[in-house]
């Protein structure tokens, strides 16, 4: 804006210089600089570049046309230095070829008007070449600082939408994270709150001992919705088959466990307790399971976690892959990692929570758990 105010007060400055026109030619000169300068601004508004794109941009470049070149029979040889910014807006406006082109007339049409106003004694060729080559470089400079300013507005604007979109996958992970963390405490506690109730005059040093697990469920809730909270949370999956084999044996669930693996990364370890705990969940809330097979493999490439349970009804099911539960959430996670995750219904009502991750050779000890 500065720069293009500077181009028409220095036009305006030379019609002054001339010092042989009257005040009302003087002052038409000044509104004519405002209205180019008002004309090139529109190029520089947030709408600048689907002006370009439309015919109020051809309409633009002809307005600037006009205020240019009518003139020059009034103010002459002071008016010389303004058709850059018809040049200037022809490359703005104007397919590439065509805008070269209008560039390049501009600049001979300059260079015309200069040889028929040249004041005698003055050298032709260099006063000829000097107005072709400023002319060509406003109109440069012009399209140039245009341009610019529209890739620095359309990079605020890229930001302010990263920025959102930043914001709309925090809330979403902090909502998975949630569903998650809070889906199986929640439900864990409630199974041993009623277990310990059933509990507490016919064994109370059984219901003791749940309420000392019910307690340390709810504390490590708590803890992870603070890991929630501060971006970094990292489960282990040892802890969650212990605790998974607690909560579904306190629901009268027969479980049975062979988990083989060497030492995970982190945020395998991570993926493998989430899909493990959600599935513990689904198992307490959706079905009526007596049986349980949990079964972790690993193999010099990946790493393959099964969840099969009993006690679902039979009869075809809607598929919860394409639902928005936390099957679902646990597939997008176990895609993050270029894994897979999928769901099976058998018509004996069995139920099959399988996922598989990739985790690259891993040259530590194998370390086996079999029950």
């Amino acid at each position: 804006m500065t720069v293009f105010g500077g181009f028409c007060l220095l036009g305006f400055l030379h019609v002054l210089y001339e010092g042989q026109l009257s005040v009302s030619l003087t002052l038409l000169s000044l509104v004519l600089m405002l209205a180019l300068f008002g004309l090139q601004m529109l190029h520089l508004s947030p709408h600048g570049p689907k002006l370009r794109r439309s015919n109020l941009g051809h309409l633009v470049l002809l307005g600037q046309a006009l205020i240019v070149y009518p003139p020059m029979l009034i103010y002459g040889p002071a008016w010389i230095s303004l058709p850059g910014f018809v040049g200037g807006g022809a490359l703005l406006v104007l397919s590439p070829s065509w805008g070269w082109t209008i560039l390049g007339l501009v600049a001979a049409s300059v260079g015309y008007i200069q040889a028929l106003t040249i004041i005698p004694g003055e050298p032709l060729v260099i006063s000829i070449s000097y107005a072709i080559i400023s002319t060509i470089i406003t109109g440069l400079v012009i399209y140039g600082l245009t341009r610019l300013a529209s890739v620095v507005t359309a990079m605020h604007a890229a930001r302010t939408e990263m920025a959102k979109l930043a914001v709309a996958a925090e809330r979403l992970r902090f909502a998975r994270d949630l569903h998650d963390l809070l889906g199986y405490s929640l439900s864990a506690i409630s199974l041993k709150s009623e277990l310990t109730h059933r509990l507490v005059t016919k064994n109370p040093g059984r219901a003791e001992e749940e309420l000392a697990q019910i307690l340390e469920i709810s504390r490590q809730a708590l803890a992870d919705v603070r890991a929630v909270a501060s971006g970094y949370r990292e489960l282990s999956f040892d802890d969650e088959a212990k605790s998974a084999r607690s909560v579904l044996s306190a629901a009268d669930v027969d479980v049975h466990m062979e988990l083989l693996h060497r030492d995970l990364p982190p945020r395998v370890r991570t993926v493998l307790a989430t899909v493990l705990r959600e599935g513990v969940t689904n198992i307490l809330r959706h079905s009526k399971a007596e049986r349980c097979d949990i079964t972790l493999r690993q193999t010099d490439s990946d790493v393959t976690i099964e969840i099969v349970n009993d006690g679902v009804p039979p009869g075809p099911r809607e598929p919860l892959l394409d639902s928005g539960s936390g099957i679902h959430n646990l597939s997008n996670r176990v895609a993050y990692l270029d894994g897979s995750l999928t769901t099976s219904n058998s018509p004996d009502g069995y139920f099959r929570l399988r996922a598989t991750i990739p985790t690259g050779r891993e040259e530590s000890e194998l370390a086996s758990t079999n029950t």
